[in-house]
């Protein structure tokens, strides 16, 4: 659109008419929901728009009356501050309710951390407390910088589990850099019995469940998860959008389309295969 006006000038048209043109880009820009999606974050988000997560943002413009521009990213790390707070997108789906970064909608789903197991192996785990996963020789796989690995620590199990973590990571460095591991790599581990179990986050994992040839088991890991020092370590999340934290008007009109489409919503996510739990609805900054 300022591409465009600056073309304009440089032809030399009237201001009337550059006036007039000027009004049109604006109303066209403010007809576009512009989406912070992830260019490569399958089973959330892709260029080719096969995400759940994209299927979600075409319910929302469509209920907002507005076309949907994806503005796509590849570092999850910088998308806040890249992105959201320099106005390139101006809303962020997926997002944890108690990120400060950004200011929230009212949770649209609710779900956890699953165990994810070979039906035909009798695998029967749901918490971090239980025996088997302090086995030595119970093989279980976690993405790294995540709730699962925090709790191979608590448990003294990360040692056992190291090779695998390097091979996830293919045997580069974390430090001070992203390293991509697919959460796919995980489920097929379990089909192929590399790995006794996975630990993930529901919504990334259900897709591949589902499609495995051979049956698997999501157990949603309970919430007692705990550090040696008694802190808490989250395993069920209530899930939100996130708008730039001047933006009161973009969130209060998602709060509106995430209660009135809520059934299209939910639908989306059933059929994603995500284990749904009741939400609680908190107000922004209670």
């Amino acid at each position: 659109m300022h591409s465009n006006k600056y073309q304009l000038c440089k032809l030399g048209l009237s201001a009337a008419l550059f006036g007039l043109l000027g009004i049109g880009s604006v109303q066209a820009q403010a007809e576009d929901l512009n989406v912070c999606a992830g260019q490569d974050e399958m089973p959330f988000s892709n260029k080719n728009k096969e995400g759940f997560e994209n299927a979600l943002a075409e319910v929302v413009g469509k209920a907002m009356n507005r076309n949907v521009n994806f503005v796509f990213w590849s570092d999850p790390r910088y998308v806040v501050r890249d992105y959201l707070d320099k106005k390139k997108c101006d809303v962020v789906l997926g997002a944890d309710e108690t990120d400060p970064r950004m200011l929230k909608t009212d949770p649209y789903y609710k779900t956890g951390y699953v165990f994810i197991t070979r039906e035909d192996r009798g695998i029967d785990i749901s918490s971090w407390n239980d025996d088997l996963l302090k086995e030595r020789n119970f093989r279980i796989g976690v993405l790294p910088d995540s709730p699962g690995k925090v709790m191979l620590l608590q448990i003294n199990r990360f040692d056992d589990m190291f090779d695998y973590f390097a091979e996830l990571q293919q045997y580069q460095s974390t430090r001070n850099k992203f390293v991509k591991v697919y959460p796919d790599r995980l489920v097929k581990d379990v089909e192929t019995k590399y790995i006794h179990s996975s630990m993930l986050w529901a919504p990334e994992a259900a897709r591949y469940v589902r499609a495995s040839k051979t049956p698997l088991k999501m157990q949603i890991v309970n919430d007692d998860a705990v550090k040696s020092n008694g802190q808490k370590v989250p395993m069920h999340y209530q899930i939100v959008m996130g708008v730039r934290k001047d933006d009161n008007a973009l969130r209060d009109e998602l709060n509106r389309v995430i209660h009135e489409k809520k059934a299209e919503i939910d639908a989306i996510l059933k059929q994603e295969g995500i284990p749904l739990m009741a939400v609680t609805n908190t107000k922004e900054g209670a």
